[in-house]
């Protein structure tokens, strides 16, 4: 696969993202606050953030570990409890407490992986299941 072309910025761009990458921590939420209250403008959600090290701005982390919590069980009760008791390892009674009570975090701190295939087996089950 062949690489993209570095994309060309213009001298003011390239002036102003150094002085934003050389901005302190204190000096980056005074820009903020500035944003807000002169300007009108509010931050968006996860955008960038100061590493408070070196000053350096860094893209938020991506999210990396997901929480799967089933929403319903439809009409297959025991087919989704089967499911539940495979994942968890949890016995009979608790798998079923854990159906009858959700929605409910059946896995935690999983892989996005983990978490589609989990999802894929209690759907096929009949069950309804969220990825957060």
């Amino acid at each position: 696969m062949a690489e993209a072309p570095a994309k060309e910025f213009s001298a003011e761009i390239t002036e102003l993202a150094d002085k934003l990458v050389a901005l302190t921590v204190k000096d980056a939420q005074a820009l903020v606050d500035c944003l807000k209250e002169v300007h009108g403008i509010e931050p968006a959600g996860g955008g960038v953030v100061m590493a408070a090290g070196g000053g350096a701005a860094e893209v938020a982390e991506e999210k990396t570990t997901f929480d799967v919590v089933l929403e319903g069980f439809g009409d297959k009760k025991i087919q989704v409890i089967k499911v539940v008791r495979s994942v968890t390892s949890l016995g009979l009674k608790e798998a079923k407490e854990l159906v009858e009570s959700c929605p409910k975090a059946i896995k935690e701190g999983v892989s996005q992986e983990d978490a589609d295939k989990i999802k894929a087996e209690i759907e096929a089950a009949g069950g309804a299941v969220s990825i957060k």
